[in-house]
């Protein structure tokens, strides 16, 4: 008898990676798939177009630890959501949930206890983000990705799985990435990216540097959506909304990175041994989990840190040219990092409790 699954997990990139890791792996193992995501959030826009995953728009409402006019209406659209997501579980009738977090997720945790259906849910940051902290007591196991999350949970719910990472990212091709990018093998390649919604400071910072950097290195810009800057025509400059499909190429090429530190794309730079100097987004914009997977990898020799604050032309360029001269010292230190196969660690428990 094929077994389903229901997945879930959306708002950022971050909150989808581990689900488009995983689809493949399900897949092959004969699942059948299905996915609850936002109507209007990025994960229908990576998720929807997959052959075989069936997915289903629900209402969500965002949480937030701030005063916002949208806290009073947020709740309803979240007891709607959970409508929605209780009549598609009882209609689809999965052997288990999968949550990688985010808002849209809590409805649907919910729905799954009301339902009786087991959750596994995946923490990608360091401390446990709103929407996993209020999911756990209904989550069967909290997967994390590090160590010190541990603490943060249950004793008999935390399972350290380590970073999953996207099989494809190994698969792209640097001539692929050069051709797209109009670039040659003759400089070094800078990838800069601010998340699926860019990223305000660090794009104007990069681009006021383009006369100067691309005498030395190329840059491959993912500004986010709406934020291209069409009139900067410069050779060695290469700016994208975001990409999907020709990521694996543009990692094949890059020497360096620069980044914001959500979980999921510092661990695939970690994977692939790029070295990164990440600029986390500060307080005042979030909870602080960038500012502590940031600090860890520094502690761990992967990156340099450099915080949004202190993010200026002259540091920015000094920090590139410093971690691109020791790059050899951080893929080394990358080479060290103990990776365990976590996405069979992580099918092996969906396996296991998909049966209870």
């Amino acid at each position: 008898m094929m077994k389903r699954i229901l997945l879930t997990g959306g708002g950022s990139t971050g909150h989808v990676a581990v689900n488009l890791a995983l689809i493949p792996h399900l897949k092959r193992n004969n699942w059948e798939v299905h996915y609850i995501g936002s109507h209007n959030g990025i994960e229908r826009e990576l998720i929807e177009p997959i052959t075989g995953v069936t997915y289903y728009p629900i209402s969500t409402g965002k949480l937030r630890r701030y005063f916002d006019l949208n806290n009073f209406k947020d709740p309803f659209r979240v007891v709607k959501g959970v409508t929605q997501a209780y009549r598609i579980l009882r209609k689809v009738k999965p052997n288990i949930v999968f949550s990688k977090g985010g808002f849209v997720s809590v409805p649907v945790i919910l729905a799954a206890r009301m339902n009786r259906t087991p959750v596994i849910s995946h923490e990608s940051d360091m401390s446990p983000g709103l929407a996993n902290k209020i999911s756990m007591p209904f989550a069967s196991k909290v997967c994390v990705t590090f160590p010190e999350t541990l603490k943060h949970l249950p004793e008999d719910k935390g399972i350290l799985l380590g970073s999953i990472v996207r099989e494809e990212l190994h698969q792209g091709s640097k001539r692929k990435g050069l051709h797209l990018c109009d670039f040659t093998e003759s400089k070094p390649v800078i990838l800069v990216m601010g998340g699926s919604q860019g990223a305000k400071k660090i794009n104007e910072t990069i681009r006021s540097l383009v006369p100067t950097l691309t005498k030395n290195y190329q840059i491959v810009h993912l500004c986010g959506k709406g934020k291209v800057d069409e009139t900067i025509n410069v050779h060695g400059y290469k700016q994208f909304e975001y990409v999907k499909d020709e990521l694996p190429d543009i990692l094949a090429m890059t020497d360096l990175v620069v980044t914001r530190a959500g979980s999921n794309s510092i661990y695939e730079f970690l994977d692939l041994e790029i070295p990164m100097i990440l600029i986390p987004l500060p307080l005042s914009q979030s909870r602080g989990d960038q500012i502590q997977n940031a600090e860890s990898f520094e502690k761990q020799g992967f990156a340099e840190v450099l915080q949004e604050e202190e993010l200026t032309e002259e540091s920015l360029q000094s920090y590139i040219h410093k971690t691109f001269e020791n790059r050899a010292q951080y893929q080394r230190n990358m080479q060290r990092s103990e990776q365990s196969n976590p996405l069979e660690k992580l099918y092996g428990l969906l396996e296991e409790y998909s049966r209870k």
